[in-house]
């Protein structure tokens, strides 16, 4: 069975119109799904009880159930949902002054091969579909809701488990639904994608002309470091990548967040700063500093002081180059990609 909370709005237009049904029916679907919030097409009581009686034969609306919820003390939800077959995926709330975000996962796991990151320990075993990166919104709102503050989710990062461009038309029309005014209505300047760098998707993406964020998972400044800390450098070297985001910013007019994870006397110092001032010289982008969270599963890892953050964050500024630290979310809870499911896993084989 198809389930309706993949469709983005041209595709179901055109299965509606196959099903023999007036252009406005696609419309009216997304008025009961998305703004009525119904679960069951029997709810849809201006929808004709014959075709209500197709949508039940031919269509669903599934969304993943909960199986595990960590609640942070800064109020950051961690969840592991179930799918329909069986897998498990994690999606995570922040709470900020401006609003709701979400990061959600694109696959289960991961086979980028980041050697500090938990996603990648068990592989990917399959993209997620369309409607499973929308019900995980779904879910975060359900539980929004039932907390009666009256918030819902106001950004969305697909920056999760996996690799968005590894995933493309899935992830894409989950962007289009999730941007779409009748659909989760989220503004485009709120939605960012984040890849660790496969330049055809930022070549073909920069050509859907989205007005969406990219970010750049970079970590390192130089081809010999990131060879080591991301397998997938030795696809995409940085001098290919870099190629990529000037192709993007061309195309979109759109600048990138460089994504950089400080790891103590890794790629931490001074001379690593300059390298990236280097790098990403000629770009609009700016860089955001992500503090490690540590995890026993790679000991050799460790996240840099306080001190070396500052002092990383100041050369890159002295240097012109435009930088953040990111704010720490859930740090007392399994916060960062994959810890939960990996948690969750292990303690299942014990």
């Amino acid at each position: 069975m198809i389930n309706l909370y993949g469709l983005e709005m041209s595709k179901l237009s055109a299965l509606m119109e196959a099903e023999g049904q007036k252009p406005f029916r696609a419309t009216q679907l997304y008025s009961w799904i998305y703004e009525k919030k119904a679960r069951d097409f029997e709810e849809m009581t201006d929808i004709s009880k014959s075709f209500r009686e197709v949508l039940k034969q031919k269509y669903c609306l599934v969304l993943p159930s909960i199986h595990t919820k960590q609640i942070s003390n800064d109020g950051t939800i961690k969840l592991l949902l179930n799918l329909e077959d069986g897998c498990q995926v994690e999606c995570v709330l922040m709470r900020y002054n401006y609003g709701c975000a979400a990061c959600v996962s694109s696959q289960v796991g991961c086979n980028m091969g980041c050697t500090f990151c938990s996603s990648g320990i068990l592989g990917k075993k399959r993209n997620l579909s369309a409607a499973e990166m929308v019900g995980q919104i779904f879910v975060l709102n359900q539980l929004l809701k039932e907390e009666n503050k009256g918030q819902r989710v106001t950004h969305v990062t697909i920056m999760g488990t996996g690799e968005p461009f590894d995933n493309y038309e899935p992830v894409l029309d989950f962007i289009k639904i999730v941007n779409h005014p009748k659909g989760l209505a989220i503004g485009a300047r709120h939605i960012t994608v984040s890849t660790c760098g496969i330049t055809e998707g930022i070549y073909r993406y920069a050509d859907e002309h989205l007005q969406t964020n990219l970010a750049i998972s970079l970590h390192a400044p130089n081809n010999e470091l990131r060879n080591k800390l991301m397998r997938i450098n030795r696809a995409y070297p940085l001098e290919k990548v870099m190629e990529a985001v000037r192709y993007y910013e061309k195309e979109t007019n759109r600048r990138v967040t460089y994504e950089y994870l400080l790891l103590e006397n890794i790629n931490d110092t001074k001379e690593h700063a300059r390298q990236l001032i280097e790098l990403i010289k000629g770009t609009m982008g700016y860089v955001n500093l992500i503090p490690y969270n540590e995890t026993n599963k790679f000991a050799e890892f460790h996240r840099s002081s306080g001190n070396r953050v500052h002092a990383f964050l100041d050369y890159l500024m002295k240097g012109g180059v435009t930088a953040t630290i990111r704010k720490e979310f859930g740090s007392d809870i399994d916060a960062a990609c994959g810890q939960l499911k990996a948690k969750v896993e292990e303690e299942a084989n014990t």
